[in-house]
């Protein structure tokens, strides 16, 4: 089944109409534009959904788009739900208001962070709303709930919740998968539709959205026991040597689930990878476990990074995607991403305040201060990028080529954090002391 019909959906989402300036710009990085095309058909339309199937790959986009409140991305997606299964579709569009929050808030399991943690009660489906959505689309709701509004607080207790609905480990990679390209999707399409001037059909005044309880300061609940079968699927780490804090050190990272064993790569597994030199980290070959996926993310990224004809600087890219990460509360991303800033702008001194002092901290550059303020509003859930942010940009210089740079940037890694999040945690690598 094929929803789009050969359409672009970014594009569609973000009302960009075909041989339009605004679609000339967005061609310039055109590996990233036909990879997250792909990447939408490998985790929304996949020719063998198996045990996670489309009906609930549906279900779960349509949700994750009314927690961002992007109305145009909600009526397709449950326009294509509809289409799959019109019953399953009226319980999801009902979960809408109980479900609303804001994000990213959670507690930080760094001991030196857990001053600016904000902690938020946790949502899952009521069991009226279990029974209509079943056990194991229940408990993805729920997975989905936790990664885009607290994805700092994911853990192995939360992949033990999947497990013990039924969800085997490839199904928990490309669910994670899911949900973080979509982070990343509605975030790209809303940041062209705004700088296009294309307001979002029936968008809500900006004001606080009902909103677990919360408040500030603590750290994150003790791991709960995990089930017999969850142990045998998940690892745990008690003697890891852990971060305190966001650092511009190198950092290792480790898995909750089970790579693919290097020697167990399949052809489709290592071209996936693109670079071969990958199937050393578990990291990417954990994420093989849903091969197409993972290729098409892997060449989003390229692009968007590593693209520079007619864009932003190699440095901007970096500190957008440090600033997204510091503000989701990815330690590891932040440390790989942030040390690139320094490396591409020698600028050491800015890019740590960033980390130690947070995303408010005056970086000392009117550039650099706009795009991180940008960045944080992409960041934002529901969806606060807008007219100011890109004006913002504009005043500091930026063309709109470079603004489309920044906003693919920060919307990238609102996917990379919350897989990183989601399916393992850093380390501190062997004879590193924290920081």
């Amino acid at each position: 089944m094929t929803t789009t019909t050969g359409a672009d959906l970014i594009d569609l989402l973000a009302g960009i109409a075909p041989g339009s300036p605004l679609a000339a710009l967005r061609a310039q990085r055109a590996q990233a534009q036909e990879n997250a095309q792909l990447s939408f058909a490998a985790l929304l339309e996949p020719e063998a959904p198996g045990s996670f199937p489309l009906a609930e790959r549906y279900a779960v986009a349509l949700f994750v788009a009314q927690l961002h409140e992007f109305r145009a991305a909600e009526a397709f997606y449950a326009d294509v739900l509809g289409d799959e299964a019109p019953a399953l579709a009226a319980v999801i569009r009902d979960l809408a208001t109980q479900a609303a929050s804001r994000g990213p808030v959670g507690a930080y399991r760094e001991p030196g962070l857990h001053s600016e943690s904000v902690l938020a009660l946790t949502w899952a489906p009521d069991q009226a709303a279990t029974e209509a959505l079943g056990e194991h689309l229940a408990a993805a709701l729920a997975h989905a709930h936790l990664l885009v509004f607290r994805p700092r607080e994911a853990s192995p207790a939360a992949l033990a919740a999947l497990i013990d609905a039924g969800w085997s480990a490839d199904d928990i990679v490309s669910l994670s998968q899911l949900v973080s390209f979509l982070a990343f999707q509605l975030r790209a399409a809303w940041g062209l539709r705004i700088i296009g001037g294309v307001a979002d059909e029936a968008a809500p005044e900006q004001t606080p959205s009902r909103t677990a309880e919360q408040g500030t300061g603590g750290q994150a609940a003790p791991s709960a026991a995990l089930s017999a079968e969850s142990q045998e699927l998940i690892t745990r780490y008690p003697d890891l040597s852990r971060p305190d804090a966001f650092t511009q050190q190198g950092l290792g990272w480790v898995p909750w689930l089970a790579p693919v064993a290097e020697a167990d790569l399949s052809e489709e597994q290592l071209e996936a990878l693109i670079e071969p030199a990958r199937a050393k980290l578990p990291y990417f070959r954990l994420l093989a476990r849903d091969p197409k996926a993972l290729h098409a993310r892997t060449l989003t990224d390229l692009d968007i990074f590593f693209n520079v004809n007619d864009g932003i600087g190699r440095a901007e890219r970096e500190l957008a995607a440090t600033a997204a990460s510091r503000h989701n509360g990815c330690v590891f991303c932040a440390s790989v991403h942030s040390a690139a800033a320094t490396r591409e702008s020698g600028n050491s001194e800015s890019v740590q305040r960033l980390l130690d002092e947070g995303v408010g901290a005056d970086l000392g550059d009117p550039v650099w201060n706009a795009v991180v303020s940008a960045s944080v509003s992409l960041t934002n859930t529901p969806l606060e990028f807008g007219d100011a942010d890109v004006r913002a940009l504009r005043e500091v210089g930026l063309g709109d080529a470079e603004i489309i740079d920044v906003v693919n940037g920060a919307a990238f890694f609102n996917w990379a954090n919350r897989l990183m999040l989601s399916i393992g945690e850093p380390e501190l690598p062997a004879g590193r002391s924290r920081a």
